[in-house]
């Protein structure tokens, strides 16, 4: 797995705007960095030869360890403005904790095209309900209780793991859909995402330790350079992005980031299917 110096500076100044990129959309809509982080992380391990058995999990394990500090810095911009719900966290948070727990387990064993699916297709649900869903919409005008409120936790914990991304991804939409507003959910959803990143990334430590085909440097599916790099523009940008968010129109973003998506998934089903 050798490479020029060249390459590795080029790779250096990619992730460096990965990095960028990431903090400002998890500060701005609340979706975690990791739906940025993970697929341009992919396709470049897939240009390092990092072998398809483990490409998917370092990308997922990687950007799980971004998403602490990302999601730390967003929360204190957030709280500033009063739009992080703290009694929702203490409600969600240990069943979110738990599908964490469970979602990193079943990564750890999952092969990488598995995993890749997964996220291909959540992504693509993703890009769909932001190129087209409003926030008009709803399931109810309040959120559930007892079974379904932990069923629901659980299940945002157990799949943001699995892709490696932070719970606002899936928690800012399902919010809506239950009529919180949409301000309050970006907010509290940088919170989750810092609950999901720190077993998360512990989770992929422990499922990657001494695997075979590991990129250089890398502590289990944690690649500690890419995320040494990507770490100093997220956090810079990501207090950034939630000041922007209590002041922009975010339709035409919105927008934007689902065409990426959708370019992002139909690229890895391609690439499952070839």
């Amino acid at each position: 797995m050798a490479v020029s110096p060249e390459y590795l500076a080029i790779l250096a100044v990619v992730m460096l705007a990965v990095g960028a990129v990431a903090g400002l959309i998890a500060g701005l809509l609340g979706v975690g960095g990791g739906i940025v982080i993970v697929p341009v992380l992919f396709h470049v391990l897939t240009e390092l030869g990092v072998p398809e058995d483990v490409r998917m999990h370092v990308a997922v394990g990687t950007s799980l360890a971004t998403i602490i500090a990302t999601s730390a810095k967003s929360i204190g911009a957030h709280r500033k403005r009063g739009a992080v719900d703290d009694a929702l966290l203490k409600s969600w948070g240990p069943a979110i904790f738990v599908g964490v727990i469970v979602g990193t387990a079943v990564a750890g064993y999952v092969k990488g095209p598995e995993l890749s699916a997964v996220f291909a297709t959540i992504a693509t649900v993703v890009a769909l309900h932001m190129a087209f869903g409003k926030e008009s919409w709803r399931i109810a005008n309040d959120l559930p209780r007892g079974v379904g409120k932990h069923t629901l936790a659980g299940f945002i914990g157990a799949v943001s793991a699995m892709m490696g991304i932070g719970g606002g991804t899936l928690s800012v939409p399902i919010l809506s859909l239950y009529g919180y507003p949409i301000i309050r959910a970006v907010g509290t959803a940088a919170a989750i995402g810092f609950i999901i990143g720190i077993p998360g990334a512990l989770g992929f430590i422990l499922t990657g330790w001494g695997k075979a085909g590991l990129p250089p440097y890398s502590l289990g599916y944690i690649n500690i350079p890419a995320t040494l790099l990507i770490l100093p523009t997220s956090m810079w940008l990501a207090p950034v992005g939630a000041k922007l968010a209590h002041t922009m129109n975010r339709t035409w973003l919105r927008r934007a980031f689902a065409l990426f998506l959708a370019i992002t998934a139909v690229r890895m089903f391609y690439g499952l299917l070839t």
